[in-house]
């Protein structure tokens, strides 16, 4: 056989090159994978490589890497594992070697770059990192993600994702049906923002369709869309990205526990006209990012009816509260929304990213954004071309979201995803009972609709301190200073910020499958123990000091 560059040297023992039948080969190299050189091998010596050893090759490489990948969700179930072995990103840069060579580097490198790379990443699997709304680990869709990696297709045509087209129509009406539409249709995107946007381009296009031709120059009204004052900032991107101006962005006024306030809805809109302007879009909210709060969906849907107005409801958080008949309610009257984002990979605990645009409407995705390039959605293919997706979409290019969804809802249920989301609301009100009874700790909102939970923590300095303006200068730097020291002791990871008048706070959000009430103990403790440390000169100093 013809020697290749970088392969293995034929007269070392064990080589497997002499070896004929690949299925020995696979089965020697499963048994002495440990003995193999990596760093004699390269890229080049794997599939499609055509020598004898090549798929063997490619099999011990794989399993090499596997074990490098199973290792890591192992760890980031193990609690005495750090969730983050944080670096500033000069020390980061310093450990690991970003550049890119001229020359190909061996696989035992490569080998080593999957390990470091793991090793100073964030273990978003780990029962206490509750920093996103996103958490935790499911290994089925997290296999599910390795098979659409693997199958490395498109979505834009059946023609070469037939299964994949097929499983997103049903897991879409599935969906859909949740909501309570009894038609419609849909499509998945990269990202509840970008669900959004699309949510805001139909409006768009159903009240001045005419955009899609001329552009926005010709309109004699100004457009103005509206949505709550905690609604999630992707809205004020989309108006900015269609050229209607953050200047036309209406913010609804909101009440103490973050949802829209109706009557102020109505009263804007109102004024909008009167002042010459063309509202055409409504974004009510199911899970606000910071307090978990639901806009009053019905409510706001009457006033949209009145005034003729597209209703999207942005589920992108809440949408997994379909699942659960004991608090779906919380969405009552989604089913009257034109559109709603809906991110699996949130509260459903899907693989990153996984975002659905439900339309209630059939057609509306296709007259929106259709171009019809004859180089891909040819009229005169060998199959039925409505099956095609790619009209529909604002991409070319659509990578698969639909089997890790699929895989892990089969391997649930319906029945199953529910329990985990009810557990999520009784781990939620076993915080709240345990904040309320340790003094250290304040709510700041003392009953929240959703798994939200945010509160701020009183070192002993300020727990005699009255509230106020000298208070609140002294309580901003608490949570970053506390947040600090939890991620440089990789304890614990959880969020912060400031709302409104309220000043930084920290946000606690439930939505990890493999947290437990151990896991909410712990949290409360280690915050004390490290914040009761802090003093009132602490605090003075600027939180990297």
């Amino acid at each position: 056989m013809e020697e290749t560059s970088h392969s293995l040297d034929s007269t070392e023992p064990n080589n497997i090159v002499t070896m004929k039948d690949h299925e020995i080969q696979r089965n020697v190299i499963q048994g002495v994978n440990s003995e193999i050189d990596f760093s004699r091998l390269f890229a080049t010596d794997l599939l499609p490589n055509e020598t004898e050893p090549a798929e063997a090759l490619t099999d011990a490489f794989f399993l090499k890497a596997v074990g490098v990948l199973s290792e890591f969700v192992a760890r980031s179930h193990d609690r005495a594992e750090k969730i983050v072995d944080f670096h500033q990103p000069q020390e980061l840069r310093s450990i690991i070697n970003f550049e890119i060579s001229d020359e190909p580097e061996n696989l035992e490198t490569i080998l080593t770059d999957l390990k470091q790379t793991l090793k100073y990443s964030v273990k978003t699997g780990h029962p206490r990192f509750f920093n996103q709304l996103y958490g935790g680990v499911d290994v089925v869709s997290l296999v599910g993600e390795w098979l659409s990696a693997t199958a490395n297709s498109n979505m834009f045509t059946y023609e070469v994702s037939p299964v994949f087209i097929l499983m997103e129509k049903m897991v879409l009406k599935k969906m859909r049906e949740l909501v309570g539409y009894t038609a419609g249709e849909g499509i998945m995107a990269p990202g509840g923002s970008i669900s959004n946007l699309y949510s805001l381009l139909l409006a768009r296009h159903k009240y001045v369709p005419g955009v899609k031709q001329y552009g926005i120059l010709p309109l004699d009204a100004k457009l103005c869309v509206f949505t709550s004052e905690q609604a999630h900032y992707s809205i004020k991107a989309a108006a900015a990205i269609m050229g209607i101006g953050l200047e036309n962005v209406v913010l609804v006024t909101t009440d103490t526990k973050g949802r829209m306030m109706p009557d102020d809805l109505n009263r804007k809109l109102i004024r909008a006209k009167t002042q010459g302007y063309l509202p055409i879009y409504v974004c009510a909210t199911a899970g606000t990012t910071v307090l978990g709060a639901f806009d009053p969906i019905s409510q706001i849907a009457d006033i949209c009816t009145e005034h003729g107005v597209w209703l999207h409801v942005d589920a992108a958080w809440g949408g997994g509260a379909l699942m659960s008949s004991k608090h779906k309610q919380l969405m009552t009257g989604i089913d009257r929304a034109d559109s709603v984002t809906w991110n699996p990979h949130k509260l459903m605990g899907a693989m990153l990213q996984c975002s659905c645009i439900l339309v209630k409407e059939e057609g509306q995705l296709e007259a929106c954004n259709s171009l019809h390039a004859d180089y891909l959605f040819q009229q005169d293919k060998y199959y039925d071309i409505g099956y095609d997706t790619g009209d529909k979409a604002i991409q070319c290019g659509r990578h698969i979201d639909i089997f890790k969804l699929w895989i892990m809802w089969r391997a649930k249920g319906s029945a199953g995803l529910e329990r985990q989301i009810d557990g999520y609301f009784e781990l939620t009100r076993y915080l709240i009972e345990r904040l309320r009874e340790r003094p250290e700790f304040e709510l700041i909102v003392d009953d929240p609709q959703f798994t939200n939970v945010c509160y701020w923590y009183l070192p002993p300095c300020l727990r005699t301190m009255t509230s106020g303006k000298e208070r609140d200068e002294l309580l901003k730097q608490v949570a970053p200073k506390i947040k600090a020291m939890l991620v440089q002791a990789g304890t614990v990871m959880v969020g912060y910020q400031p709302l409104g008048d309220k000043v930084n706070f920290f946000r606690m959000v439930i939505g990890n499958s493999a947290t437990s009430r151990e896991d909410i103990d712990f949290l409360l403790d280690e915050t004390d123990r490290l914040g009761r440390t802090l003093t009132e000169n602490d605090l003075i100093r600027a939180p990297y000091q």
